[in-house]
């Protein structure tokens, strides 16, 4: 199975409400007023009123931030992830349930998801006889981002029960942060093992439960929505060099980045992957740079890894080379700089393609 990411433009991505809606419920179950919380997240209190209604990614960051701030819950996140499924994707999850097997249904979902969480890639990855399903941020600076994706892990855990029976579960949970505190809430609702400091968020299972047939898949309802979720893809209107840094997120975390590997994903060759990014002003190097450098900064702040080992996640030969190509995107060094983020200072940035 080839791999399938999502795209949204990296500024102003949306979320529809319908993914976090249960957010009101977890903050009222945890002893905090809803629409003060909103409020005091500049956010109307009747957003989740309408489960069409949009909330930037940005802002649902704050929200979900200050949530877990009010409530002192450290496990926010999971709590309202746990509430998610297909039915909270709209005719994205119909469209995944209409599938005629559980392998075409994650690339569908990989594919489309963005329409309903933008500033994010979703990709199914086959390694050997194991399937991998990520889910990652690519937008830059959102607050909470570990609070959300490991809501978005649990959306994509009662996904892939619904999908697949009581029976799935997954080999391994990976989360691309350090360890809770308090692990016990993750594993109460995972029932699997858990591999905390990870360079990926994902579910890794055994591919063979890709080719499990859906029962009560409409072929001819499949056809309309994938008809109506074109148009609305059309619509959408991402530029191309969002397309590709969507893709990169994850071929940078797989070893598969180079220019030729990302040019196949898009069926031409890599010359015509230049010459359309430098009708936009940029480049494939620039890209590549840049996927790196947030990828480093994540990383750095989000997990315990050493220099070594994620140098080894974005594919440098070694620590010393990963230090020199942070150092000339943000001008120190990523020890300096992971430092200065946990001492709460905000060290220089600076564009990796700017540099």
């Amino acid at each position: 199975m080839a791999q399938k990411a999502t795209r949204h433009r990296a500024e102003g991505a949306t979320v529809r409400v319908t993914g976090p809606a249960a957010i009101p419920a977890v903050l009222k179950s945890l002893g905090a007023d809803p629409a003060e919380v909103l409020a005091e997240a500049r956010l109307d209190p009747r957003l989740f009123d309408d489960p069409e209604n949009l909330i930037s990614l940005a802002a649902l960051g704050r929200l979900v931030k200050l949530s877990v701030a009010r409530t002192g819950c450290q496990h926010f996140g999971l709590l309202v992830g746990e509430q998610g499924d297909l039915h909270s994707l709209g005719l994205v999850g119909l469209l995944v349930k209409h599938s005629p097997d559980v392998g075409t249904a994650l690339l569908s979902l990989a594919s489309y998801l963005h329409l309903h969480h933008g500033g994010t890639t979703t990709a199914v990855v086959l390694d050997g006889e194991v399937a991998i399903l990520s889910y990652d941020i690519y937008q830059p600076n959102v607050e909470a981002a570990d609070q959300i994706t490991d809501g978005a892990l649990a959306v994509l855990f009662n996904t892939m029960r619904t999908l697949c029976g009581p029976d799935w579960q997954p080999d391994e949970i990976w989360f691309s942060r350090r360890k809770p505190q308090d692990v016990r809430p993750f594993r109460r609702f995972f029932h699997a093992p858990l591999q905390f400091d990870e360079a990926q968020n994902a579910l890794v299972f055994s591919a063979a439960w890709l080719n499990l047939p859906l029962p009560g898949a409409d072929p001819q309802l499949q056809r309309l929505l994938l008809h109506q979720i074109d148009a609305l893809e059309a619509r959408h209107g991402d530029e191309f060099p969002e397309q590709v840094r969507s893709v990169l997120r994850t071929a940078l975390l797989t070893g598969h980045a180079g220019a030729d590997q990302v040019a196949a994903l898009f069926s031409m060759h890599s010359r015509t992957l230049s010459r359309r990014l430098d009708a936009f002003g940029t480049s494939f190097r620039e890209l590549v740079d840049e996927g790196r450098f947030e990828i480093a900064k994540r990383l750095l702040e989000g997990t315990a890894l050493d220099m070594s080992e994620i140098a080894t996640s974005l594919d440098y030969a070694d620590a010393s080379a990963f230090t020199r190509a942070f150092r000339r995107w943000s001008g120190t060094t990523p020890a300096r700089w992971r430092a200065q983020r946990a001492s709460g200072r905000q060290p220089h940035r600076q564009s990796a393609a700017s540099s």
